[in-house]
């Protein structure tokens, strides 16, 4: 579910917020005569006029100098009154303004919905662009996060599944695929837009983004994407083929969910991702064929948790990748099948929990792995000790390492 916002601001919000005018004009009256005062308190100090003679007669000049001074006066009052109802005329304007595009907003989005309950593919292809436009040109951050919602909601729709090539089925074995690039291209544009620097335009960058149990079925490019704030949501999701691309992603404040994801098919790569801080989770998740990629990733705060996870076949890859800051959790996960590689990673810093994990098949590798500080746990680990773990931990064990107790060596 996405995290609870904020209700949307009512499009007059700005005009209620207005004081009447006579307030107004007592207010800024009030401020021009104290703002004149004090220059001229100022002007008297600084120019050192202790006295006034009283007994001085007013002559024309003088008189004449009263004269403008009165006149500028009223001007300046005047100038005063134009400049405070001409701002109020500009944010009545800027109301009316904002009324108007929210209602062209709401238009343009019934229509696009409509089309993106169309029979025909081509028609909700064309629902999906016009509802990425009215997100990009969205006046609020409420009304684009509608138009996101939309698009993820389409996605988690249940599909007729591919009946195949099968001559007899040629015509449900096309239209599967035509809807599948509608999936595919709301997957495509999601990626682009969490690309842009977020407050640039076009960007979704802290929109809350839910594809809960979604099947990802191709390739799907969330490379360089940021996912900072915001709520990112791929509960359940089943990776079943093509490649998906998380590679130099930043995963940075809010969570991400991958919550008993299922990645059971061609390659997923989270290699070069950066991990500096929010929390992303991956408990529950079963990594049964394909690859995963972690390497080179930079885990260097906040929390990353594989507790529980299922690595039961394919290979699983966090060689080179650095464990810094911050904590990685691989409490209870199942080492039964596949190849795990920790090849060169650096444990530097922060906290890793393998604490009740089970090793119970598959290969788990440790060769050349750099122990250089923070805590690593594998207390109450099942099974035999990972490939090379062992000698990249050196004796005497860093007081920071804690082994299974079956991994030590008899104590004569």
């Amino acid at each position: 579910m996405t995290a609870k916002r904020r209700p949307p601001a009512a499009p007059n919000d700005r005009e209620l917020r207005l004081w009447r005018i006579g307030r107004a004009l007592t207010l800024a009256f009030a401020a021009a005569v104290l703002v004149a005062g004090g220059i001229f308190y100022g002007l008297v100090v600084l120019l050192d006029f202790e006295q006034i003679d009283s007994t001085a007669e007013l002559d024309a000049r003088t008189l004449f100098d009263l004269v403008k001074l009165s006149f500028g006066v009223a001007a300046g009052a005047g100038a005063l009154v134009a400049l405070v109802v001409a701002y109020r005329r500009q944010r009545v304007d800027e109301a009316g303004a904002h009324r108007e595009a929210t209602r062209l907003h709401t238009e343009r989005f019934s229509q696009a919905v409509d089309k993106l309950g169309s029979d025909s593919p081509a028609v909700r292809l064309g629902g999906v662009h016009a509802l990425a436009g009215l997100a990009d040109d969205a006046p609020t951050q409420d009304l684009r996060q509608t138009c996101v919602d939309v698009l993820c909601a389409y996605l988690q729709l249940p599909f007729t599944p591919d009946p195949g090539s099968d001559p007899a089925h040629q015509e449900e074995h096309h239209r599967y695929l035509a809807l599948r690039k509608v999936r595919h291209t709301i997957l495509r544009l999601i990626g682009d837009h969490y690309r842009r620097p977020r407050g640039t335009h076009r960007s979704w960058q802290g929109c809350d983004l839910d594809l809960t149990g979604v099947t990802i079925d191709g390739d799907l490019d969330f490379s360089e994407a940021v996912f900072s704030e915001g709520a990112v949501n791929f509960r359940g999701a089943v990776f079943s083929s093509g490649a998906v691309n998380f590679s130099r992603a930043v995963f940075r404040g809010g969570a991400v969910h991958f919550d008993d994801a299922v990645f059971s098919g061609g390659a997923v790569h989270f290699s070069g991702a950066a991990f500096p801080g929010g929390t992303v989770h991956f408990r529950g998740a079963a990594f049964s064929s394909g690859a995963v990629y972690f390497t080179g990733a930079a885990f260097s705060g906040g929390t990353v948790n594989f507790g529980d996870a299922l690595l039961s076949g394919g290979t699983v890859h966090f060689s080179d990748a650095v464990f810094g800051d911050g904590t990685v959790n691989f409490s209870d996960a199942m080492f039964a099948g596949g190849t795990v590689h920790f090849r060169g990673a650096a444990f530097s810093g922060g906290t890793v929990h393998f604490r009740d994990a089970v090793f119970s098949g598959g290969a788990v590798h440790f060769n050349g792995a750099v122990f250089a500080g923070g805590a690593v746990n594998f207390r109450g680990v099942t099974g035999p000790a990972p490939h090379g773990l062992l000698a990249a931990v050196g004796t005497p064990v860093p007081a920071t390492l804690v082994l299974a107790s079956a991994w030590l060596p008899p104590v004569p």
